[in-house]
């Protein structure tokens, strides 16, 4: 029953501030700090004077908005007002709002919260309403603005729904004998499957025709369950892709001391982020920076030289970065271009090396082009030609040359790892996804074998498979996850 209020657009000096409320008081926190007995007409910008109700003082004049409930962004009485932006005028109606009987500030997402309790949004749109504020590149925000369109939690929805048919179908089939027919008014007809896609639709249309004997209604039950089955499991194996797009793909520049890796760190970042010096194995710890590439977001390392160190802080240094190599979903794999061989073969036996058989996709950067001699024209055909070695590009730290070619296989490689935000289905975003999607799977891979042997444990597999797909979209069991899920929102949201 509280009403809460606080700043939504941000804190800091700006031009506009918005000051929100959500709740029963809205009504009247809005009357008293107006001083008009009429509210403006519901979602109508109106412009008013804005006092404290105590001291009668001017405060602002500025711009206000009634949303009554349920059509706010809550659910409940809203008002929001929209005040200039410097620290004194929005301190001033912060505190008039709080010395309102019934207000209190508001705690970091909890409009979202009050919003997801009045079915305004799932979890997952209001983890991607989460993602939305924190996008920093545009394939982020298209993807956050996808999700928070409620279509990943659609998907969701839509497979719960094939689960519950499919266990309304079973427990008929528990419920009545082998020699009654299952009367057709059990089984829902099921209308909103329509469109559903191609294989799991035609399960579900063999489920939705009303059997006339419960051994029919088993054999579709199956292929439902089967289906399904495929179908999440195809959805988890997507090489993490929206994962990688949401928290940044995770790049290391890997290399033998003394090649340009920290230069190449500088370079791409456009500023002095690590130290650079002619002295071999200057860099010990891991330095780390955060890069927009063509849209894509990029965690970018720069870790110490690979060799054999006797030095015990060096050697620290060099476990960090194979530790980081190990963990990386990109290596930027460094060589000095004036000391490796100029045929394909030789360069490759020399990438290998340097890095682990199991090591992540990989750009080949061959530094310090300014140097070259006669060699350049090999490694240019090596570089254009070696079928047999990762993307290569010749560049020059010093110079710039070859800044545009490895910017754009960089591209294209968070590309290929990300995906397209806003081709095909939505993808995994968040690890608890992941989490409750694979018990589902576990559960749904073991219905077929419980049903040979007892329905009822066949049901409860069900059961428990339409549980965790319940708990990804908050329709049961999300009291749980609740803070998890929204101790991270900025206040205000």
């Amino acid at each position: 029953g509280d009403t809460i209020f606080a700043v939504s657009s941000g804190h800091g000096r700006c031009g506009v501030a918005v000051i929100r409320t959500s709740g029963p008081g809205s009504r009247g926190a809005l009357r008293s700090l107006t001083g008009h007995p009429e509210l403006p007409p519901p979602r109508v910008l109106a412009l008013r004077r804005i006092h404290d109700p105590v001291t009668a003082e001017a405060l602002d004049r500025g711009l206000v908005v009634w949303f009554p409930g349920p059509r706010s962004f809550t659910g409940e009485d809203c008002a929001e007002l929209h005040v200039h932006g410097g620290p004194a005028v929005v301190s001033g109606v912060l505190q008039a709002l709080g010395r309102l009987p019934g207000l209190r500030p508001a705690e970091p997402g909890e409009f979202t919260r009050r919003a997801f309790h009045h079915g305004k949004l799932d979890l997952t749109a209001a983890e991607g309403l989460g993602d939305l504020i924190r996008a920093e590149t545009e394939a982020q925000r298209r993807q956050a603005l996808r999700q928070m369109e409620g279509e990943l939690g659609q998907l969701y929805q839509r497979w719960s729904e094939t689960l519950t048919q499919a266990l309304a179908h079973l427990e008929a089939c528990i419920d009545f004998s082998e020699d009654d027919n299952v009367e057709e008014e059990v089984l829902s007809q099921g209308e909103g499957y329509q469109g559903v896609e191609t294989g799991l639709g035609h399960a579900i249309s063999a489920i939705l025709s009303p059997p006339q004997h419960p051994s029919c209604s088993l054999a579709a039950v199956d292929a439902a369950v089967r289906t399904l089955e495929q179908e999440i499991g195809s959805h988890l194996q997507d090489g993490r892709r929206g994962e990688l797009l949401r928290g940044g793909v995770r790049a290391v520049i890997a290399g033998p001391p003394n090649v340009g890796k920290s230069s190449l760190l500088n370079l791409l970042c456009q500023r002095p982020a690590a130290i650079v010096s002619p002295v071999a194995g200057t860099t010990r710890d891991v330095v780390e920076v955060h890069l927009n590439i063509g849209g894509y977001p990029l965690v970018l390392s720069d870790t110490a030289g690979l060799r054999d160190a006797t030095d015990p802080v060096e050697q620290e240094g060099v476990s960090r970065a194979r530790d980081r190599l190990r963990q990386a979903d990109l290596v930027l794999a460094v060589l000095d271009a004036a000391a490796v061989p100029t045929e394909p073969a030789g360069l490759g036996a020399t990438l290998g090396s340097l890095l682990p058989p199991t090591a992540p996709p990989c750009i080949l950067v061959l530094n310090k082009a300014d140097l070259l001699q006669g060699g350049r024209g090999a490694l240019h055909d090596t570089c254009a030609c070696g079928d047999s070695l990762p993307p290569t590009t010749l560049l020059s730290c010093q110079t710039g040359e070859g800044l545009d070619h490895l910017l754009e296989l960089l591209a294209r490689q968070l590309a290929q790892l990300c995906g397209d935000p806003l081709s095909g289905s939505p993808t995994l975003t968040q690890s608890r996804h992941s989490l409750h999607l694979g018990g589902c799977v576990a559960a749904l891979a073991r219905y077929e074998p419980e049903r040979r042997r007892d329905l009822g444990m066949a049901a409860e597999r069900l059961r428990l498979a339409r549980r965790h797909l319940g708990c990804i979209t908050g329709h049961v069991g999300a009291e749980d996850i609740l803070d998890i899920i929204f101790r991270d929102f900025c206040v205000g949201k």
